[in-house]
């Protein structure tokens, strides 16, 4: 076989390579439509859309190294489609201008993972701090945990938020405006659960939805795998791969379960609702296009520019918890604040009434 033959052999493999990672892409744009109960595949790759992506701007590099431009236009149109993707984790641009001019109501989300089990309040109290400086008006915490050591942690936010509803055991809703009415939702065969509170702002009625999602089950898996390899067992890597594809998968189908719950919760409302908390999922996923509906993603509306990653923990450069506002609400300014007392960070939207 001759050189040119070798060559271009060696371009068709990599033109159907460019193909059916172009083909791919397009799977894992569409996974969120997909409940992964019943397509798993396309659902999983909603995870890796980013990888795709890194991919797809190597290959369009190469082939316009090469001066293939009609090649080129696979993964350039492929690029070109994922910018709605890009747009909810990454924010172009620069902060909004009346952000720290126009007065609004200020929502703050924060998985506060039980405070560290910390006993002398100083971590609550401390979280406490930074929200009454960032002005908050309703805090929803996840992981939340009332007593630390003899401290009622409680009874000291309600200095600051004079009114408190209370879900299922670490759920919680502070509010500095009357909480009229509320009401919790036990999710089946889990710890995780959501809840609802009717907030009086001013004389308009909003329903807040605080919801905590079922979990990848990455870190448990792997913890008990490291007790197992510790203890004198032998473990494969294959093993370890089986058992974390499948508490993720199981989790990723709970998740789903939960968000549809949710949803018809949501649609329940006579109120322009809030929803909220941390969905243990990724943008464009199933369960965040569930949870979104029609509503307006904070972050996309006006969010500070640059990455918008929540989770802390490990290498994960993730955005899992998030706020969304119904259309009656303008959104003024959606960011994040750097707390290292828990796995996640706290996130902010100001919104006009």
């Amino acid at each position: 076989m001759g050189k040119l033959a070798v060559y271009k052999y060696i371009s068709l493999l990599f033109l159907i390579a460019t193909v059916v990672l172009s083909i791919f892409t397009f799977v894992g744009l569409n996974g969120g439509n997909s409940n992964p109960a019943y397509s798993t595949f396309s659902s999983m790759l909603v995870y890796v859309l980013p990888l795709l992506i890194i991919a797809n701007a190597v290959v369009l590099l190469i082939w316009i190294i090469r001066r293939r431009w009609h090649w080129a236009l696979i993964p350039f149109v492929t690029i070109l489609c994922c910018i709605p993707y890009i747009n909810t984790i990454y924010k172009f641009g620069s902060e909004p201008k009346e952000a720290n001019t126009k007065g609004g109501l200020k929502i703050a989300t924060y998985n506060v993972a039980l405070f560290q089990r910390e006993t002398t309040g100083f971590i609550a109290q401390d979280i406490l701090s930074h929200m009454k400086k960032q002005k908050v008006d309703i805090l929803c915490m996840q992981e939340y945990g009332e007593r630390s050591g003899d401290q009622s942690n409680s009874e000291n936010y309600k200095e600051y938020f004079n009114y408190m509803a209370k879900g299922a055991e670490d759920m919680v809703i502070f509010s500095r405006y009357p909480i009229i009415k509320s009401e919790k939702q036990q999710f089946d065969q889990t710890n995780n659960s959501s809840m609802w509170a009717d907030i009086d702002v001013n004389g308009t009625v909003i329903r807040v939805f605080n919801a905590h999602l079922e979990t990848t089950g990455i870190n448990s898996t792997l913890h008990r795998a490291g007790k197992a390899v510790a203890a004198g067992k032998h473990i494969t890597d294959n093993q370890i791969f089986n058992a974390v594809y499948g508490n993720y998968e199981i989790g990723m189908i709970a998740r789903a379960g939960q968000a549809n719950m949710l949803a018809m919760e949501r649609m329940k409302s006579d109120y322009p609702c809030i929803v909220c908390g941390d969905f243990n999922d990724v943008p464009y996923s199933y369960v965040y296009n569930t949870m979104l509906g029609d509503l307006v993603d904070g972050f996309k509306e006006c969010g500070h520019s640059g990455l918008m990653n929540t989770f802390r923990g490990g290498k994960k450069m993730v955005r899992i918890d998030y706020i969304f506002h119904d259309k009656a609400f303008k959104g003024i300014n959606y960011y994040k604040y750097d707390l290292s007392y828990s796995d996640h960070y706290p996130v902010f939207l100001k919104l006009e009434i």
